[in-house]
């Protein structure tokens, strides 16, 4: 596999390098060659070749290729059928790229091979290794239409072809949702993102894709749910509206019936889902949610974030697992932009020094290394109330790792706040620990002050005010 994937490699370099009628009499008969050997690994080598080179065949060249393709996605050994749907996206891509518009049409090149081979390599027929490649070729078929629609604009063609691909690809990756492999399904959530990235302009392809996205989320298999919640984010920046189920529904006959809901956002149909998986059992969901779910709040606007958003950010920072709260606490940046953290500083406490007296020296650090970050969010008054004596605190710790992270922070807040509250918050609790009956405490200590003393404005605080502390310990 090693050798035929560099050999593939190979021979793409040196066909780039070809005179034409070389390519066209050597290159192309020796593709042929390799589509039509008996011993299946040369076919497999085939698939890769015929896609990476079709730019450059001739149009007869071209249609005889694509029928070789689609005798490979047809092939009756398996790895060959897996090497053909890997390639099928690329194949797509150039073909698009080389036949234009018109391959979109009724009786194109896309409409009257790729479409029904992508159905065939989709089918729960083929093993899972094959369907594996259902949503990477998705996304190729969206993007494809997507190119075509924005080079030439919209005509009946474009929109016949777009129509297509909502009747024909959309059901399929759909189906994915529901495959009986959970690699499969894991698969899909992974690069569901891509996927409505690439269809998002396609007319009526979002109001399908999104309640499949979230059955995803509710999926039986963790491993799903935590890739469909690292995506939640990247979703919900999709600029399409959909049905939202209305918060109170007036009867039963609007219930289920989409038709008749409200359209809005996809952040805001999707934040509904957010208190949901605050309450998932698995841990690594939850860390997944805690990561990228205030990245929704850029796509809501203030007030559905403070209603529907920061509720379920408060659970999460009095999660029971130390990595959720750090994950929530790593990623308030985007939060603060939108309504500040005044609203989370009660919650945010807790959750910081639980973090900071974790058993784990590698929690420790990770909530230290984003101190600086919250000191600037937090502002000077609450930062000295409440995280200042810990933040000197943490030269105590029995892990020398933690320590230089500790003295680290201390001239990072300098350069925040200014000398002057240094001299009034740090120096006192400092003053202790140069006292401490551990050298080693003391060694941190001097450490600190060091950092502290070379970004010091005006020098002469220095001299005055840590240089005497200094001193004292030479004796």
């Amino acid at each position: 596999n090693y050798v035929r994937k560099n050999a593939q490699k190979s021979a793409k370099q040196i066909s780039a390098a070809l005179p034409s009628e070389i390519f066209h009499r050597e290159y192309t008969a020796m593709i042929t060659r390799l589509a039509t050997k008996e011993w299946f690994t040369a076919r497999m080598s085939a698939c890769v070749l015929i896609a990476d080179s079709f730019s450059r065949f001739i149009p007869s060249e071209q249609e005889a290729q694509v029928q070789h393709f689609a005798n490979l996605c047809r092939d009756e050994v398996p790895m060959v059928r897996r090497m053909a749907a890997q390639n099928l996206g690329r194949m797509v891509t150039n073909v698009v790229e080389a036949k234009g518009k018109h391959c979109v049409g009724p009786d194109g090149m896309l409409t009257t091979t790729f479409i029904p081979l992508y159905e065939e390599l989709a089918s729960n027929e083929q093993p899972d290794s094959v369907r594996l490649h259902t949503a990477t070729n998705c996304v190729s078929f969206g993007s494809a239409m997507s190119e075509v629609q924005s080079l030439k604009g919209r005509d009946d063609l474009s929109t016949a072809a777009a129509d297509v691909l909502v009747k024909r690809i959309v059901p399929l990756i759909v189906a994915t949702i529901d495959d009986r492999s959970w690699r499969v399904r894991w698969t899909a959530a992974s690069k569901f993102a891509e996927v409505v990235s690439a269809f998002e302009k396609i007319s009526g392809a979002i109001d399908y894709m999104i309640p499949a996205y979230e059955k995803l989320l509710q999926d039986p298999e963790a491993e799903v749910r935590t890739a469909a919640t690292l995506n939640l984010a990247e979703v919900g920046k999709c600029n399409c509206t959909v049905p939202c189920p209305p918060s109170s529904r007036g009867s039963a006959d609007t219930s289920d019936d989409e038709s008749k809901w409200p359209r809005s956002s996809v952040a805001k149909r999707l934040v509904k889902k957010v208190t949901t998986l605050t309450e998932d059992e698995s841990e690594n969901v939850r860390a997944a949610l805690g990561m990228v779910a205030t990245e929704l709040s850029s796509h809501l606007g203030k007030e559905a974030t403070i209603t529907d958003l920061v509720p379920p950010v408060l659970l999460l920072l009095r999660d029971t697992t130390s990595e959720v709260r750090l994950n929530v606490i790593s990623s308030l940046g985007a939060l603060n932009k939108v309504i500040g953290v005044d609203l989370l500083s009660q919650s945010l406490f807790p959750a910081i020094i639980d973090l900071a007296e974790d058993g784990k020296w590698r929690i420790r650090l990770a909530i230290m290394q984003h101190i600086p970050h919250l000191a600037k969010q937090l502002g000077k008054d609450f930062f000295s109330e409440k995280l200042t004596t810990h933040c000197v605190g943490w030269l105590r710790d029995d892990i020398s790792t933690i320590r230089q992270a500790a003295a680290e922070n201390l001239k990072e807040l300098t350069i925040i706040f200014g000398a002057e509250w240094a001299i009034e918050y740090l120096l006192p609790p400092l003053g202790e620990i140069i006292r401490h009956q551990s050298y080693l405490r003391r060694l941190s200590a001097v450490q600190a002050l060091s950092l502290m003393a070379t970004i010091m404005d005006p020098p002469d605080l220095t001299i005055t005010e840590v240089l005497p502390l200094v001193l004292s310990m030479a004796t």
